[in-house]
């Protein structure tokens, strides 16, 4: 609550996100506020109760809701720990209990002391306490109380079950006395439970009145032996443990099919809190509060306050992970210890070597942050996962064996973490220098700069002296160009470098050609103003045929050196293109033709003009292909005839 009584909640302290909760109202101080948890609310948000005038204020994130109440003022509230009662003082000293939706009056009680008490607090949820100077009052739910004297100051503490009462030379816990207790402990109790135990004492006495007790209790044995066990675990005196313990395996013997579960787990239960109550330790808890707690959060209260022998020894005996305990002493090794880093580093590795898949990261991590960076870095070559090794190496300023790690873990990703750091924190040239070395980390730059930073990877190729594979990216770039003239500008730059390597006489050659090509085309392109800009130079003799300027692709043809071949089968395809079918008639019956025809009549399946066509080709080897694949018997021979006429010859 802030000076203008406006309410904030976090409800997280881990991602802390304070919120704003609605407008209270309120323009003076309350006499009380108390919070309930979002886990005992009906709409699962914080809900804070404000004590303000004679009624009660229920301020949640949307709204503030007046209860309309006229028993107030209200100078103090509790909630209890199950988030459904309120207990309340008024101002006329009445102690006043209500369920936290103010529908149902449970009790009230009057104190007769007009003076606020000091604390209110809820013992479980069974009983209220107020305490006043010297004076700790208990009321119970049907008015019942009782009163305790104390004469030093005191503090109270709710807890689940009871109230921890702490003073300056002791700490007590007040509670309801457990019904497992009472059923057995009670003076002249005749339940299952109180006879089971009693016939362990006349069994331990040789009375023969223990096989009297367990008969009267035949068919209610298991019931007697579970609240044994129950009872055990509410104790806090060894004897009463072992006593009750005892019993219930006494009535164990007399029962064919007991689940003997809940006796073993009870045990495990008492051994460990009977170790952490130890005064060594001092952490007296209940147990129903380690069963609310869970195992592995005792565990971690011991690690917190250094216990770490006894959270290694706890954890192992209830088969609980122990990686989380060694880390936190490595740590506070590290943070304590006054010995040299080697001595230090030994250590650890001897305590953590035989927990294979353990992380150093946090521990290295803690050396390098206590300014030891040697250990920080030894312990590191321990780190079995390099994703946490890494990272880690790299704060540490540690890039060059970060990279080396990298590489060593396979995983290309964090190759490109560790290249994209080192690229962003070193000048370019010893960035190179790096990576030179060490062929995956240069592959992988290769790889991401030809898709993303062409510049990057021409200014690798230079430093390294690579001129060929600088060549082909310049080139690349030229064929990127929309622009004629940068594009020509790129090859002859490229070709140029191709130039300066013997070896590349052919790259040259072909990029002198494309040079020449391109500006060959871009002359076309003014003169026909038809685009001819990434054409071949089959394609570029092509359209000027089908453009009717047969003298251009003459020019193509005899700049390029075109094969006469290839330039008739082009023009033949540019005329029946244009449909120029006289012009394909004078051209069919060139004799300069260099196309050999006789295959297409054979395709035609026409193998008389084939060998007729052979004949007059004086092609011999063409002549007996068409006979080869003549089927027609006449024909064959026909061309069997013209056959031995081109050999007389």
């Amino acid at each position: 609550m802030t000076s203008r009584y406006q309410l904030v909640s976090v409800t997280n302290f881990y991602e802390p996100r304070p919120k704003l909760m609605a407008e209270t109202g309120l323009d003076q101080e309350p006499h009380s506020w108390t919070v309930i948890p979002p886990q005992y609310t009906l709409s699962r948000h914080v809900e804070v109760l404000i004590g303000t005038g004679s009624t009660i204020l229920v301020v949640d994130s949307k709204e503030t809701v007046d209860q309309r109440l006229q028993q107030g003022p209200f100078t103090k509230m509790a909630v209890s720990p199950n988030g459904k009662f309120l207990a309340l003082f008024t101002g006329d000293g009445k102690l006043w209990v209500v369920s936290t939706d103010f529908q149902k009056n449970l009790s009230e009680y009057a104190t007769k002391s007009k003076i606020p008490p000091q604390q209110l607090v809820w013992c479980g949820t069974d009983s209220v306490v107020l305490y006043w100077d010297k004076i700790v009052l208990m009321v119970g739910p049907f008015g019942d109380w009782i009163k305790f004297s104390y004469e030093d100051p005191i503090f109270m503490v709710s807890e689940i079950d009871g109230v921890r009462i702490m003073s300056n030379d002791k700490c007590e816990l007040l509670q309801k006395v457990p019904a497992a207790t009472e059923e057995i402990f009670t003076i002249g109790s005749t339940s299952p439970a109180a006879m089971l135990f009693d016939a362990l004492d006349h069994f331990e006495r040789k009375s023969p009145k223990a096989d009297e007790n367990i008969r009267s209790i035949k068919t209610e044995l298991v019931d007697a032996v579970d609240c044994c066990i129950e009872a055990a675990g509410f104790e806090f005196q060894h004897y009463y443990q072992r006593a009750l313990l005892k019993a219930a395996s006494f009535g164990k013997c007399f029962l064919d099919n007991y689940n003997a579960d809940r006796f073993v787990e009870m045990a495990q239960s008492l051994r460990v809190l009977n170790a952490i109550r130890y005064y060594d330790i001092g952490i007296p808890l209940t147990y129903t509060q380690y069963k609310r707690l869970s195992p592995e959060a005792v565990v971690d209260r011991l690690v917190y306050r250094n216990h770490h022998l006894l959270a290694v020894r706890i954890a192992e005996y209830l088969k609980v992970r122990t990686d989380k305990i060694l880390i936190h002493w490595a740590c506070a090794k590290i943070k304590s210890s006054s010995e040299d880093e080697d001595t230090i580093c030994r250590m650890i590795v001897e305590k953590l070597i035989k927990k294979p898949g353990l992380s150093y990261a946090e521990i290295a991590k803690t050396a390098y942050n206590s300014g030891q960076t040697r250990l920080a870095t030894k312990l590191l070559d321990y780190e079995p996962r390099a994703a946490d090794q890494v990272p880690l190496l790299m704060s540490m300023e540690e890039d060059e064996m970060a990279l080396l790690k990298a590489i060593e873990s396979g995983d290309t990703d964090l190759v490109y973490m560790v290249i994209f750091h080192l690229k962003r924190k070193l000048p370019l040239g010893e960035f190179f220098r790096m990576i030179n070395n060490k062929p995956l980390a240069c592959s992988l730059l290769e790889v991401y700069c030809k898709e993303q930073d062409k510049e990057l990877l021409k200014d690798f190729y230079y430093q390294d002296d690579r001129r060929v594979e600088s060549a082909n990216v310049i080139l690349l770039e030229g064929f990127e160009q929309d622009d004629i003239a940068e594009r020509i500008s790129k090859l002859k730059i490229a070709g140029k470098t191709y130039q300066d390597d013997k070896e590349r006489a052919f790259e040259a050659k072909a990029t002198d050609e494309g040079v020449k090509l391109l500006q060959m085309q871009q002359q076309l392109e003014k003169d026909t103003h038809q685009p001819f800009t990434g054409l071949s130079v089959s394609e570029t003799i092509y359209k000027c045929t089908v453009l009717g300027q047969q003298s251009k692709a003459s020019k193509v043809k005899s700049e390029f050196k075109v094969p006469d071949k290839r330039v008739w089968w082009i023009k033949l395809r540019a005329l029946v293109e244009v449909r120029d079918w006289e012009s394909l008639e004078k051209f069919a019956k060139s004799k300069k033709s260099p196309i050999v025809r006789p295959m297409l009549f054979v395709k035609i399946g026409a193998f008389k003009e084939a060998g007729e066509q052979a004949f007059l080709n004086k092609d011999m080897e063409g002549l007996k292909q068409v006979r080869a694949k003549c089927s027609n018997h006449i024909v064959a021979q026909e061309i069997d005839s013209l056959l031995a006429q081109l050999s007389a010859r």
